[in-house]
């Protein structure tokens, strides 16, 4: 026969974090790289800061890049940008120089021009300076 297992207090939920501002960040291997790629090449609005870099985004969104000497790139996306054309938007990528990546895996397949269509958003997916992984969506309506 088994004993009869202690029954567990009640849980505690905080509500601290609730109300607390917050913002994602990702490592780099080079500030100014990272510098020119979000603010020349993308034109995103790149504030510096003793830490590192912030990115000024939409609505009052911001995330934070901080170096990392030993920086290994993300194997998965780390920022997302939505936009109304995902065509448009590969489009004006390729003429600045950004190259797109190509997936052909049984989950994630992209056509020719880099962009994953079908069931879903419609994706396609790049690389920072650091190697991490940028897209930009088109959502599905």
């Amino acid at each position: 026969m088994t004993p009869k297992a202690a029954s567990s207090p009640a849980r505690k939920t905080s509500t601290m974090f609730r109300e607390s501002g917050a913002f994602p960040s990702f490592s780099v291997n080079d500030l100014k790289q990272a510098s020119a790629f979000y603010g020349k090449t993308l034109g995103l609005d790149v504030s510096e800061t003793p830490e590192g870099l912030q990115l000024n985004l939409a609505d009052g969104f911001n995330v934070f890049l901080y170096p990392k000497p030993n920086h290994t790139p993300a194997s998965f996306t780390v920022l997302n940008f939505v936009v109304n054309d995902v065509d448009e938007a590969v489009d004006e990528l390729n003429s600045l120089g950004v190259r797109l990546e190509k997936y052909d895996q049984a989950e994630i397949r992209t056509d020719a021009k880099g962009i994953k269509r079908g069931k879903g958003p419609q994706i396609a997916w790049f690389k920072d300076p650091a190697g991490n992984i940028l897209s930009v969506v088109e959502e599905a309506e």
